[in-house]
């Protein structure tokens, strides 16, 4: 295999121009660690590719759902010298034959496709020519931040989704039942205290004591997959499969039935997550239901409220088509067993705004605080308004 020519010096270029690539597929990587590919490279040779493959890998991912990723990526940039030479400005190494082109995940084919400017339009494909113009200005940048999901183009839904997916959500954190050794807390820790006694000659000279742990709030999410969320539901699925890993978290979407999605949000991989939710979803972009779906949650689902601890959020713009009676019933039952119940509404975005719909007024009379989710800017400040609802009564 040829990585380019060791004697030119074209090696580390190359490299750096793959750091750049795995950083537009959403890998996280910085310059200290393309330093490091660079250093892995030099000691295993460029005589196996297996074992190139390897070293880069250890010190270019850190996240196990990258992993996979980073592999594609590996075998699309390194498979064509030619093409590889080109790749320093992030742009599209296309080496693969008819033949040899394989089913990519989304980070992979963004991450490998052509940049260029918002606005333009895409300048006509030559045969092994390579366009370099991949710049977004401030502006451009602000703009997108701000703009609604449902007026980007396809190419900006793209990169905000990629974005999304970097938001951190720190949950609330509360106590809980299980405890701890600590130095405060009403209880005492016996076999602590008696330990240290034993080294004093029996005498109690110091009180262990324990204190109970802290951990985040467990979350119960409903998301509307009707046609007028369409765009919403899924940047708000990659928002939340990756700001809530780690932690417990129960996941429905709901249209005209509700879905679990929580075996899909096991997985490591976000495109892996949305692939499998699409294929759960079977009433995508129909209508909305949402008493009858939580019906179905209490009747089949109850357990999945942890006590009165459970934060619930709500994605929907609460144009509901059911019975406000039934909606109102199910919604008191759950307001009743968690500890907050919080809609996240992108209709939002319009001044003026009113839940004046019979099922948003239901919605809105039981919802401890209601909060925008309708651009990438409201999904940064989404933590602060969540924090700042939690504390109120």
């Amino acid at each position: 295999m040829l990585l380019g020519d060791a004697r030119t010096g074209k090696l580390a270029d190359n490299i750096a121009g793959f750091g750049r690539t795995l950083r537009r597929a959403g890998v996280r990587v910085d310059s200290a660690r393309i330093g490091l590919a660079q250093q892995a490279a030099q000691l295993v040779g460029v005589g196996d590719r297996d074992d190139l493959c390897a070293a880069m890998e250890a010190v270019l991912v850190s996240r196990e759902q990258d992993r996979i990723v980073f592999r594609e990526l590996f075998d699309a940039y390194f498979r064509d010298p030619d093409v590889a030479h080109k790749l320093l400005a992030q742009m599209l190494p296309s080496a693969e034959s008819k033949g040899e082109r394989t089913k990519r995940r989304p980070r992979v084919s963004e991450a490998l496709s052509p940049q260029q400017a918002f606005g333009q339009s895409t300048p006509p494909k030559k045969e092994q020519e390579i366009e370099l113009d991949a710049a977004m200005t401030a502006s451009d940048m602000d703009r997108v931040k701000h703009a609604d999901f449902n007026a980007l183009t396809a190419s900006e839904y793209r990169l905000v989704e990629r974005l999304a997916r970097e938001v951190a959500l720190p949950v609330p954190m509360v106590e809980a039942r299980r405890t701890r050794p600590g130095t405060r807390g009403t209880k005492l820790h016996w076999a602590r205290t008696l330990r240290h006694a034993s080294r004093t000659g029996n005498e109690l000279v110091v009180l262990r004591r324990l204190q109970r742990r802290d951990e985040k709030l467990p979350l119960l999410v409903l998301v509307d997959v009707s046609g007028s969320m369409e765009r919403y539901a899924r940047m708000l699925l990659a928002y939340l499969h990756n700001a809530t890993r780690g932690q417990r978290r129960d996941v429905f979407a709901f249209g005209t039935h509700l879905t679990d999605l929580t075996p899909a949000f096991r997985l490591a991989d976000t495109d892996d997550m949305l692939a499998a939710a699409s294929a759960a979803i079977d009433d995508y972009a129909g209508g909305t239901r949402l008493g009858e779906s939580l019906s179905a949650l209490r009747k089949q689902h109850a357990r999945r409220l942890v006590g009165r601890r459970t934060l619930v959020l709500v994605v929907s713009d609460g144009l509901d088509t059911g019975e406000p009676e039934d909606l109102a019933r199910e919604l008191d039952w759950l307001v009743r067993r968690c500890r907050k119940l919080l809609w996240l509404n992108p209709l939002l975005r319009f001044d003026g705004y009113a839940p004046l719909a019979r099922g948003a007024a239901v919605l809105h009379r039981y919802a401890h605080g209601m909060l925008a989710v309708h651009n990438l800017g409201k999904l940064q400040e989404l933590a602060a308004s969540l924090a700042a609802v939690m504390k109120k009564n």
